[in-house]
């Protein structure tokens, strides 16, 4: 756990990013809180976390990226970042456009990457950092209509093990990739991927957020790695 410095978690107003925030928060972390347009979840959320700060940003824009880690920097040193915020559309491909694609890349795999660029900045100021990068059991395993956000989820895997790279011995970037863990009519046929799943069941916030936890609390010597939080499907 770190005293000196805040953990950031993007697009922690509601769901999985809610629950890292307040896993975190109990687990005795300063937490910050970004939004994008959920501003009374997040507030909500901020104020389960202690009145956590809460930062405001449209991840697809980079001017806004850089402008909330300014905003963040200037409160003190950052210890760690969970990049959370994400897009899930189902489209086929042979029918998808360049704005479908553009709505995807812009924000799951652009922006995680503009905000790790940003987040490194300011943890090199103390010398220390953690960064966690929420990818997907879509980043290991293909799904057909689901090609654009696949790729992106494959995307931020291999971006994490090219930043842990970069950022070394300082910063560590690893990732988590979770399962079926919520539901919802774009999930890709949910109830096929649960009964295929080892485990039995779907996953629980609880238990991506205990891996995000586990990333944050461990030594340099643990960086590059995805653990998939899955119950055992990606193997498969």
């Amino acid at each position: 756990m770190s005293a000196a410095g805040t953990v950031l978690v993007t697009g922690a107003a509601k769901r999985i990013g809610r629950g890292i925030a307040l896993r975190l928060h109990q687990a005795g972390y300063r937490v910050a809180i970004h939004y994008s347009t959920s501003e009374r979840e997040a507030r909500e959320t901020a104020a389960e976390c202690g009145d956590a700060a809460l930062y405001r940003a449209n991840l697809e824009s980079v001017a806004e990226i850089r402008r909330m880690f300014h905003e963040v920097g200037e409160q003190g040193p950052l210890y760690g970042l969970v990049n959370n915020a994400a897009r899930f559309t189902k489209r086929d491909p042979l029918a998808l456009s360049e704005a479908d694609w553009d709505f995807i890349h812009s924000v799951n795999l652009k922006a995680t990457f503009f905000c790790c660029q940003q987040g490194a900045l300011l943890m090199k100021r103390s010398g220390r950092g953690r960064i966690v990068n929420l990818s997907s059991l879509g980043g290991i395993r293909p799904w057909a209509d689901h090609a654009h956000y696949c790729s992106s989820k494959a995307g931020v895997i291999m971006l994490t093990k090219a930043l842990a790279k970069a950022f070394a011995p300082e910063i560590t970037v690893n990732s988590v990739a979770p399962g079926v863990i919520l539901s919802s009519p774009e999930e890709p046929r949910t109830q096929d991927l649960i009964a295929a799943t080892p485990a039995g069941r779907r996953g629980t916030i609880e238990e991506v957020a205990d891996a995000v936890l586990y990333f944050l609390n461990a030594t340099n010597f643990i960086t590059g790695q995805t653990i998939a939080v899955d119950g055992g499907l990606s193997q498969r």
